[in-house]
């Protein structure tokens, strides 16, 4: 008569699969077998090692086909803009899709513009206009990227504060 394999017998009652506490990270020894100290050990729990990392900040995205019209965004690190806002917001960055449209006032860290900006915009830090962007109406920035197609008309200067752009030209040329 065959003997009965321990693995696929009678499980006893203590063997339970739930109850087990989770492997310990660090192991009992290390390579030269020293003795670790367990209280420098941590339980490894599969939440903790498949968690997303959270993005810093909060954002907000205006999705394809979304108007948004006369509000004031506040608290809000990051707007996306795919569909058209018509607002005032004072944020960190600002992101206009290609098929996005923002009308309105806008004091910015970095403005990223695909889509059409129409309004007052002063971009503290950076401003890049890409090659689908159009930018119109009064624009300050601290520094300035425009792609090949890119487009920007009105009243622009360098410079975000008031005394700024006194001492700057208000476009700079290559030479």
């Amino acid at each position: 008569m065959a003997s009965q394999s321990p693995f696929f017998g009678k499980r006893n009652s203590d063997d339970n699969f739930n109850s087990r506490p989770a492997p310990l990270v660090g192991g009992g020894s290390n390579l030269s077998g020293a003795p670790v100290n367990p209280s420098s050990l941590t339980t490894a729990t599969p939440s903790a090692a498949s968690a997303p990392v959270k993005e810093a900040g909060s954002k907000l995205t205006v999705g394809p086909n979304i108007k948004l019209k006369g509000v004031e965004i506040t608290d809000c690190d990051t707007l996306v803009v795919e569909g058209i806002v018509e607002a005032t917001m004072d944020s960190r960055v600002i992101q206009i899709s290609e098929q996005g449209s923002f009308k309105g006032s806008v004091a910015i860290d970095i403005a990223e513009i695909r889509g059409l900006f129409d309004g007052d915009l002063t971009a503290r830090e950076k401003l890049v206009i890409h090659a689908t962007g159009k930018v119109t109406g009064k624009i300050r920035y601290g520094k300035i990227v425009i792609e090949e197609g890119g487009q920007l008309s009105g009243e622009v200067s360098v410079g975000t504060a008031k005394g700024d752009s006194a001492s700057k030209p208000s476009l700079q040329a290559a030479a």
